[in-house]
């Protein structure tokens, strides 16, 4: 069995406190890491990484003796999509380009990370460039599987137990989608709640950095520390009103996905949640066109200088992202991004007009394809990241064969604080 708890905000705690010895906690960890990881291949490989590890922890412990003034996460274990710079870490971006094109100041949520006192184990195993051409990353729940994509490494390593917290990216659905795979916790914060600075860019219109965490608590623990200008909900606690939006959107999903997703609604009215059916999302297709446009359109500017340099090195995928893009006018990008603000905006007023806190839908078409050559389907994440609204991805029971699925919550724009404070009880009442 691959998979081992490893909750966050309990393991912090238990290290800052002092109740968890430093030394153990990272002998255990890089043991495990040893004996799980050539299976599951989250992490890319580090010399040395045991003796790096050893060194940092003792760094840290020296500049924090008194428990009391520990930083939040102190000795938090992180692993870092390898599309982020990391002071000390190549970046590669599971790119056959040549490492020294592809370097860059600390992304700033990794320094943010070090200054809260965490300590990065190594970077994860991400698709090439954070689309679609998949690493070796294989689904803890089943070596056979799929742990999703782009952020693959990230959500196995959580998964596993590796760490309790990882950085992703979402452009479709890479948080989402994989922490649904994997049966954990992701968040895909507003755009550019979290700050994208020192992320090797796919489509900076929609890249968002996300989380993955075991458990909400967790993350919402590092989502406090790492979203800008964050402040606790103050309103009473109650449960949210959610809507369900029918229509061409939720019939992209299979059968078994919808059938489960029901079996989950019918789970949380029994237990006093108001689900309302909200016909929504009838222009689904123009809004899957037009954000694949836009991300085509921007990758293929970001790359234009590498490409023309080294495009035989791209992958097939890559490459025909690319040429795409080139075909796409700098003013067609303009009215596609005025129209994802526009999309937003018809959203949330639909969340008003009908009195609604969260759309709720399945997190992916099924569970896990079997295979590690295609990360599955992002359509049903889509809109959601079209849109840059706040999504927060709960495990939510198992499919036929076994493998997890997950439930995705939708809130308002800057509104990812309610956003995972609704999502506590909800998982609670889904594990119940």
């Amino acid at each position: 069995m691959l998979i081992s708890a490893h909750p966050l905000y309990a393991t912090v705690e238990a290290l800052r406190s002092g109740r968890q010895d430093l030394p153990s906690y990272l002998e255990q960890v890089y043991h495990r890491l040893e004996q799980v990881d050539p299976q599951i291949q989250a992490f890319l490989p580090e010399p040395d990484r045991r003796a790096r590890l050893l060194r940092e922890g003792q760094a840290l412990a020296a500049r924090y003796p008194e428990p009391a003034q520990r930083p939040p996460l102190y000795a938090g274990l992180v692993g870092v999509k390898d599309i982020f710079h990391v002071e000390g870490f190549p970046t590669r971006a599971g790119s056959q380009l040549p490492p020294e094109l592809l370097t860059g100041p600390e992304a700033a949520v990794v320094t943010r990370l070090r200054q809260a006192g965490a300590l990065i184990l190594g970077k994860t195993v991400t698709t090439e460039f954070a689309y679609f051409h998949p690493g070796p990353t294989r689904n803890p729940h089943n070596l056979a599987h799929t742990p999703g994509g782009s952020s693959s490494g990230s959500a196995a390593a959580v998964a596993a137990g590796l760490v309790p917290l990882a950085l992703g990216t979402q452009t479709i659905g890479s948080v989402i989608r994989p922490a649904a795979f994997c049966g954990i916790v992701g968040f895909k914060p507003s755009y550019d709640r979290i700050p994208t600075t020192g992320l090797l860019y796919l489509s900076p219109s929609m890249d968002h950095v996300g989380l993955f965490t075991q458990d909400v608590a967790g993350m919402g623990l590092a989502a406090s520390l790492l979203c800008e200008g964050w402040q606790e909900p103050t309103e009473a606690p109650r449960l949210p009103v959610l809507a369900v939006p029918q229509g061409p959107y939720l019939a992209q999903a299979t059968p078994e996905a919808l059938a489960a997703f029901q079996e989950q609604l019918d789970r949380l009215t029994a237990q006093g949640v108001t689900v309302r059916r909200v016909p929504a999302l009838a222009d689904v297709q123009e809004v899957n066109q037009r954000h694949r446009r836009i991300v085509a359109g921007e990758a293929a500017r970001v790359h234009r200088a590498w490409f023309a340099a080294h495009g035989e090195r791209y992958s097939p995928h890559m490459r025909a992202l690319i040429q795409e893009g080139m075909q796409v006018t700098d003013e067609q990008l303009a009215r596609d991004r005025a129209a994802s603000l526009a999309f937003r905006e018809e959203l949330q007023a639909r969340m008003a007009q009908e009195g609604i806190d969260l759309w709720v839908a399945p997190s992916a078409t099924g569970p896990a394809p079997e295979g590690i050559q295609s990360t599955g389907d992002p359509i049903m994440n889509l809109p959601w990241t079209h849109a840059g609204l706040p999504v927060v991805g709960l495990p939510a029971g198992r499919a036929a064969n076994g493998l997890p699925l997950g439930l995705q919550l939708v809130g308002r724009f800057l509104q990812d604080e309610q956003v995972l404070a609704w999502a506590a009880p909800l998982a609670s009442l889904l594990e119940g």
